[in-house]
């Protein structure tokens, strides 16, 4: 959210300064670790219709906004696959039933289209003799976020932002409006805000990031699952990221065995050319996340706005989020916040 709002308003003629206290590479943030996938549907299984809504728009937002970055960044919009082994059937089935009930709530959603046997290996060849039924979601898309972060840095360079990395900063630190100061203070600071939004808790997760030249999936693919419902995300390169967990803590110590067992189990179960698949990376991030599971904008004063609460959804709605503050900037108040039900308090929450 941060270097998204500094870009857009660099644009916009503004005289930006970035504190991040992180490098920028983005080590320690969500952003980092997250698989990126943009996939309102799918979502709608765990998540109110706002923010849903969310994800629709950025769906089209996205490629105007990577369009106006310095480097490329890898964007697809090729659906989601979803698939089950015939144990779990049952629970595919409420989900499917899910996913039914919410495009009737909001009819602007595509038809998912159930596949069996040569329909489903004609989409995805990769799921011959593994699968025989499972549903595609059309429309949905992913994007490589870190090539999007190292994009967003490029061009905040070249937009003359100042940038100060490894720079920590509290709200205390700054009076906007007064002599010296800025004239606005946007926090985007995620988890790193807890101390002035004492709501925010962690969600952890865990992913793998694994180069597996042997495997070809032509989308992101969600296994159903009872105790773990996987997803991998295939980037570039025979790059894919790995990951299922969620869980309500905010330890970042590193993975257990346990479930880095059950990750790459479940993606042999998918395609069995991950057995020699070469483990890049296994990492542990936190959600930064609000009670209720949404985003909320709080404006603590005529001249502060903080975002936060991006939960699971950070890269599907940041778009719409962005829209929302750009307008709240500009005006001082937001149509889009009400079309996606986003919350924006004017004073701090209890």
């Amino acid at each position: 959210m941060g270097r998204l709002l500094a870009c857009q308003l660099a644009r916009q003629g503004h005289r930006i300064a970035l504190y991040d206290a992180q490098g920028p590479e983005a080590g320690g943030a969500a952003a980092r670790v997250a698989a990126a996938m943009l996939a309102p549907l799918a979502e709608s299984a765990v998540t109110e219709p706002g923010v849903v809504r969310m994800g629709q728009y950025a769906l089209e937002r996205w490629p105007q906004l990577i369009a106006g970055l310095d480097q490329p960044v890898f964007f697809q919009q090729n659906g989601t696959l979803v698939l089950w082994h015939r144990q779990d059937a049952g629970d595919a089935q409420r989900l499917c039933a899910l996913f039914e009930k919410n495009r009737r709530i909001n009819p602007t959603l595509p038809a998912l289209q159930n596949l069996s046997g040569s329909a489903l290996h004609e989409i995805e060849p990769a799921t011959t003799h593994r699968f025989n039924q499972g549903v595609y979601l059309p429309g949905e898309g992913q994007l490589d976020n870190r090539q999007l972060l190292d994009a967003l840095r490029a061009t905040l360079t070249r937009l003359n932002v100042e940038m100060h990395w490894n720079t920590p900063r509290e709200m205390g630190d700054f009076a906007p409006g007064t002599a010296g100061q800025p004239d606005w203070v946007l926090d985007c600071r995620g988890l790193g805000a807890r101390g002035a939004w004492r709501q925010l808790r962690g969600v952890r997760g865990e992913v793998l990031r694994v180069h597996a030249p042997e495997v070809r999936l032509l989308r992101p693919t969600r296994l159903v699952h009872p105790r773990y419902p996987l997803y991998i995300a295939p980037k570039e390169d025979h790059l894919f990221v790995i990951g299922a967990t969620e869980i309500e803590s905010d330890d970042m110590s590193a993975p257990s065995v346990r479930s880095t067992l059950e990750l790459l189990s479940a993606a042999y179960t998918v395609h069995s050319g991950f057995a020699e698949a070469r483990i890049v990376e296994i990492s542990t991030q936190c959600r930064p996340t609000l009670p209720d599971n949404l985003p909320a904008v709080r404006r603590l004063s005529e001249r502060v706005i903080e975002v936060n609460g991006l939960y699971r959804h950070g890269f599907m709605i940041s778009p719409a989020m962005l829209d929302v503050v750009l307008e709240l900037l500009a005006t001082g108040d937001s149509q889009l916040a009400r079309r996606f039900d986003v919350a924006v308090h004017t004073a701090p929450a209890p």
